[in-house]
């Protein structure tokens, strides 16, 4: 199972265009999208070529359709034109080596993590929210951020993730070159 994880797109159409790319060259069996698809909200600038009718026909043009989760950006009326749930604030999805991972956006990981940690076992928790590329451990949990498709920050680039055997790794959005790789 090859998996595409991107989060905070904020309705850029030129890193979204950047993104569907890298999408089509990796040829992910999922996308999974962490929320703030549409809007940037008041504490970003507007991303370059903002336009969110572009970025709503991007997205709703994947098949399969992604698995999303809501973002703190994220309203209902964006549930009207997407083709897609993504009203879920979480989720839960089973690796192929038999790891939990749970998706959420960030807004809300307090809650989340206190799933994660009670899990016996390694456990993913893949978030967004912070715009910030992280891979760090606290005991059975691994916090994993693959970054911004569109306001990238702290110094970090345009990012996204991927997952494969075992192995995520850590890929810009305008050249598809990985820069930080995390083994299960």
């Amino acid at each position: 199972m090859k998996l595409l994880i991107a989060s905070d797109i904020h309705g850029s159409a030129k890193c979204c265009a950047a993104l569907m790319e890298r999408i089509s060259e990796e040829k992910p069996d999922k996308v999974i999208l962490l929320g703030d698809l549409l809007y940037h909200g008041p504490r970003n600038d507007l991303p370059g070529e903002y336009d969110t009718k572009k970025v709503v026909e991007m997205l709703n043009s994947l098949s399969p359709a992604p698995l999303c989760v809501r973002g703190n950006c994220d309203s209902e009326v964006d549930q009207m034109v997407l083709h897609f749930p993504m009203r879920a604030s979480s989720g839960t999805l089973m690796l192929e080596n038999g790891t939990s991972a749970y998706l959420t956006h960030g807004h809300l990981l307090d809650s989340i993590l206190a799933v994660a940690s009670m899990e016996k076992e390694k456990t993913c928790v893949l978030f967004g929210h912070t715009h910030v590329p992280e891979c760090t451990e606290d005991g059975n949990v691994v916090l994993m951020n693959p970054g911004s498709v569109s306001i990238p920050k702290a110094g970090s680039t345009y990012s996204f993730m991927t997952y494969e055997n075992g192995i995520f790794e850590w890929k810009g959005v305008f050249d598809g070159l990985m820069y930080r790789r995390y083994e299960l």
